[in-house]
């Protein structure tokens, strides 16, 4: 393309031609390794993974004393009991449990006696008022996916999962350039005709502003050769550069003829008032941009030129917030006494903005990190129920979520897999999921709260997969169900197996500590469906009411050896080092409604489920089979 002398492009044209250009020059993202703790506001590389659990050991939540929860069965108002001192550990918060204990009393709930034995008026539960280790983040759970900008949150979670170190796009370096012989460095007492030069200070801390690293160069005066030794340099030094004044065309201004001379000038000119006499030229890949020297000018060409090339080194787009009005998933409870503030994952389905709530527990810092946006609950309110409509502040830009799958319902590693996945095929569109088990996610879906559900409910009369659900809960149709992979449900035991379990109805056994997933998930219900099968009554089952919401949280409990057994998947098995007894090859499928199946969101989510790409992911976690992932299966 031919240059022309202060042309009048607009300014969306001379824009995208420019970037395109850069682009086809190499321009774009580099890579380089930081500390966790130095890593505050940069953009990961790719996805970053815990590396030991959080915490890593089972901890009290409560000042009080630890004991065996079995130790204080039967206890009442009316038939307090007695501990001695030897059944009991004097325990503050955040003291790690005694391996015989596994349940907390308050102090508040305990009476001292003089002989040093205590006397409890109420049982305890087994694991009440204990943090369980990996009850925020469990080893290799993927803690940040790639091309997501690290937060406060995401670096005490990292440093919580052991991560070190992290991979990041390095910061672009912008060398700014000041040219004339009439300005001078900024001072208190400046003479007639001097000129302050404080343009760099400004364009600094804009790229600052933006995750740019500046670099501002002496003061140049108005000679061609100084001009264009000086880009020539800073071209060679820095990735983007800003040329300051000289771009007009005035006597002085040189701006052009060096660019040319060095590079390239792409436009000399845009239809931007002010801002018109902006320069868009290269050296390379390396982007030089004439500004002019009226500080409005300059901050206009700014704005408009230079932050679309670091947004385009990062592959983002910018975020900035705002209130407004979004519709819960689920129900939040709040006491009375506090404001209170609720993470929330968010992402529109149709027209409507949906938000789950996020856990709210003190220790759980990864909200923080997950959270798209914040439901202030004020004092005195019981909180709001499923289906309300609240006011949300956004931490999220709302074009983001606009652009975000929401799923919402039974829990897979693979969703982590998927949302790394689709947001490294397409940067536009992010994943957020919600586990609320497969029920959940059938509801979530006939109440048009989520684009997609995770799904694997086990028929015991015919032994299929998610059918019959689906006739039940959408008689009239208007929903796909999507297959998506077959994997290995089982028992999840000790390395070793050092009991001897060798099938389901051994975890009713003397001394058998098992740890069992939320009611309403499909692996609940496959659960409940081998007790009764295999004649197992729950109640004699040590544990069976001691609930973990993710594969990954089960398997920490018994890789910790605060339980011995627990129904799971086998990639989670594996991922611990567990041994895994299998039990049988489930179904786990995505409920998909009409009215967003033509969406680009879906085809994206479509494609990704068919690309080699997922299958070599899938596959490398182990336990997975894939039989036409993406395909549409037949259900009405």
């Amino acid at each position: 393309m031919g240059f022309e002398y202060l042309t009048n492009v607009p300014l969306e044209q001379a824009r995208n031609e420019y970037l395109q250009k850069l682009q086809g020059e190499g321009f774009g993202m580099q890579y380089e390794t930081v500390p966790v703790q130095e890593s505050f506001g940069r953009i990961t590389a790719r996805a970053v993974y815990a590396r030991i659990n959080a915490p890593h050991y089972a901890a009290s939540a409560m000042d009080g004393v630890a004991l065996r929860a079995k130790d204080s069965f039967g206890a009442t108002e009316t038939t307090p009991v007695m501990l001695r001192p030897d059944q009991f550990t004097v325990v503050d918060t955040g003291d790690p449990i005694p391996g015989s204990c596994d349940a907390v009393i308050m102090v508040e709930d305990i009476v001292q006696n003089d002989d040093g034995s205590i006397t409890i008026h109420a049982a305890a539960a087994p694991w009440q008022h204990i943090r369980q280790i990996g009850e925020d983040i469990c080893a290799g759970e993927m803690i940040l996916t790639s091309f997501t900008e690290i937060t406060p949150a995401a670096i005490g979670a990292m440093l919580a999962g052991g991560v070190m170190e992290v991979e990041v796009i390095r910061r672009p370096v912008v060398g700014i350039i000041p040219t004339g012989d009439e300005i001078i460095p900024p001072c208190a007492n400046p003479r007639p005709g001097d000129i302050l030069e404080f343009n760099s200070s400004i364009f600094s801390a804009m790229v600052k502003d933006w995750g740019g690293e500046p670099i501002t160069y002496p003061i140049v005066p108005d000679h061609f050769d100084a001009i264009r030794d000086m880009v020539v340099r800073a071209a060679e030094e820095c990735d983007m550069v800003i040329l300051n004044a000289g771009s007009s065309a005035g006597r002085d201004d040189y701006s052009t003829a060096a660019i040319r001379e060095i590079g390239e000038v792409l436009y000399h000119g845009i239809a931007i008032k002010p801002g018109k006499p902006a320069i868009l030229g290269l050296r390379g890949s390396t982007p030089i941009l004439g500004v002019p020297g009226y500080p409005v000018s300059g901050i206009i060409v700014i704005e408009e030129l230079l932050q679309p090339l670091i947004d385009a080194w990062y592959g983002r787009e910018s975020t900035k917030g705002s209130r407004t009005r979004a519709r819960l998933t689920r129900q939040v409870v709040s006491g009375l006494k506090y404001q209170e503030y609720v993470r929330l994952r968010m992402g529109y389905v149709g027209n409507s903005l949906m938000a789950s709530p996020l856990p709210r527990g003190s220790g759980i810092v990864s909200s923080f990190m997950k959270a798209d946006g914040m439901l202030e609950v004020p004092q005195g309110t019981e909180g709001f129920a499923s289906g309300e409509e609240v006011r949300v502040r956004l931490l999220k830009d709302r074009g983001q979520l606009k652009n975000t799958l929401v799923v919402i319902g039974s829990h897979d590693p693979l969703l982590d897999e998927l949302t790394d996945l689709i947001h490294r095929e397409d940067r536009r569109i992010f994943l957020s999921s919600a586990h609320v088990g497969s029920m959940g996610g059938i509801m979530a879906v006939r109440r048009g709260e989520a684009h997609a559900a995770g799904i694997h409910l086990l028929d015991t009369e015919t032994g299929e997969y998610n059918l019959k659900y689906i006739r039940k809960y959408f008689p009239h149709g208007g929903v796909y169900l999507v297959r998506c992979v077959g994997r290995q449900q089982g028992l999840m035991l000790q390395h070793g197996n050092p009991l001897g379990i060798g099938r389901f109805s051994d975890i009713a056994g003397k001394g058998v500590r098992y740890v069992n997933r939320q009611k309403g998930s499909g692996t609940r219900i496959l659960a409940d469906y081998l007790c009764q099968k295999e004649g197992v009554d729950p109640g004699q089952v040590y544990g069976y009411e001691r609930e973990e919401v993710t594969h990954n949280s089960v398997a920490v409990q018994i890789a910790s050896g605060s339980a011995d057994a627990g129904m799971g998947i086998y990639s989670a098995a594996k991922l611990y080092g567990l041994d895994f007894l299998p039990v049988c090859v489930e179904e786990y499928d995505l409920l998909i409604p009409e009215t967003v199946w033509n969406t680009g969101l879906i085809k994206q989510l479509i494609r990704t489920l068919k690309s080699e790409a997922f299958r070599a992911r899938i596959e490398a976690m182990g336990g997975y089979t894939l039989d036409r992932p993406g395909e549409i299966i037949d259900v009405f």
